[in-house]
């Protein structure tokens, strides 16, 4: 059992920046990727980066590449530095612990498995 909070969420204008972090407790498991994931209104869930265990491998959606970067300093902390946010980029942002991702590409099946945050809001104004 994991839990996940997320922050750093907020109203900025297009072009801003903002810092999400995600704090994970419980039984993180030792050698497991985290991510980031959005849910804009009236659209599904979708992937936006993903680091590997070691934080030597990540992926990114190509709508954020070069504008996102994902971190992380150990085994339960993520960030998602956002620069020159968009409108579209507004969304719920949520946390993902427990990803079977090790490198490369991530695809969808490796959050069969996560645990999930309970989100943080962004609101890009245009």
């Amino acid at each position: 059992q994991v839990e996940l909070h997320e922050s750093g969420g907020g109203l900025v204008a297009a072009g801003g920046s903002l810092r999400l972090s995600c704090a994970a407790s419980g039984r993180t498991p030792s050698r497991a990727a985290m991510g980031w994931f959005r849910q804009a209104p009236g659209k599904e869930r979708e992937f936006v980066a993903v680091i590997s265990w070691n934080g030597r491998d990540n992926d990114y959606a190509e709508s954020v590449w070069g504008r996102f970067t994902i971190s992380r300093d150990n085994a339960q902390t993520v960030t998602l530095q956002m620069n020159n946010l968009k409108p579209e980029d507004t969304a719920v942002y949520y946390c993902a612990a427990g990803i079977a991702y090790w490198r490369g590409r991530f695809s969808s099946h490796m959050v069969n498995s996560a645990e999930w945050g309970q989100g943080t809001r962004v609101t890009v104004s245009s």
